[in-house]
C-alpha cells in the first residue's frame, strides 16, 4: 500500500531514451511532496560464462560519468522483443557471442528512487561465436576474467558499475 496519493502526474522533458516527469503527491498525513522520476524501459543484463569458466566483461566509454567502465553485457529491451531475445542480441552486439543456453536469475530496480528502470537478469552459457554487427561495438573492448578475479576487481574498484556488481555477486554466490 502506498504512503502518496497522486495528486498531479506532468511530463517535463521527453528524449530519446528517457521520459521525466514530475509527480506531484499528498502524504497520508495530508503534506505535499514533488518527486522527480525518470521513466526507462526496461533492461537485460547478462553473467555471461565460457567453457573454460571466465566471464565476459565489456569495457566501454560511458558519457554521463566521463569514464571506462567494466560491466555485465546489457542492454535496453526493443519494443515487440522479449527478455530473452534482447539477451541473445546484445550478447551478439556486445562480445560477438551467441548465448545457445540462458537462464534468468532474477530481477532488480536500477535505481529506484527516482528510475522506473527494471533490469531483467541473466546467465548464458554455451556461447559461440557469432558477431551481430551494431552501431557502436567498435567502442567496446571484451575482457574474459577468472571468478576469483572478479571478487577482486570490484573489491578495488576496477568494476564500480551497479548492475554489474549486483549480478557478478549474485551469480558468484550461487556458485
Amino acid at each position: 500500500m502506498s504512503e502518496y496519493n497522486d495528486v498531479e502526474r506532468r511530463t517535463v522533458f521527453t528524449g530519446k531514451l528517457i521520459t521525466v516527469r514530475q509527480d506531484a503527491v499528498t502524504q497520508v498525513d495530508g503534506a505535499e511532496k514533488i518527486w522527480d522520476v525518470v521513466e526507462y524501459p526496461p533492461a537485460v543484463a547478462v553473467v555471461a560464462v565460457d567453457e573454460n569458466g571466465d566471464l565476459l566483461l565489456v569495457r566501454q566509454y560511458r558519457h554521463a560519468v566521463e569514464t571506462e567502465l567494466l560491466e555485465i553485457p546489457a542492454g535496453g529491451i526493443d519494443p515487440g522483443e522479449t527478455p530473452e531475445e534482447a539477451v541473445r542480441r546484445e550478447m551478439q552486439e556486445e562480445t560477438g557471442f551467441y548465448p545457445e543456453r540462458i537462464e534468468r536469475l532474477t530481477g532488480f530496480y536500477s535505481a529506484p528512487g527516482y528510475s522506473t528502470e527494471v533490469l531483467h537478469l541473466f546467465l548464458a552459457t554455451e556461447l559461440t561465436p557469432a558477431r551481430l554487427v551494431a552501431e557502436d561495438t567498435d567502442e567496446i573492448t571484451l575482457l574474459r576474467t577468472s571468478a576469483t578475479e572478479i571478487r577482486q576487481m570490484i573489491q578495488n574498484g576496477q568494476i564500480q558499475d551497479s548492475k554489474s556488481i549486483a549480478g557478478l555477486l549474485f551469480y558468484l554466490n550461487l556458485k
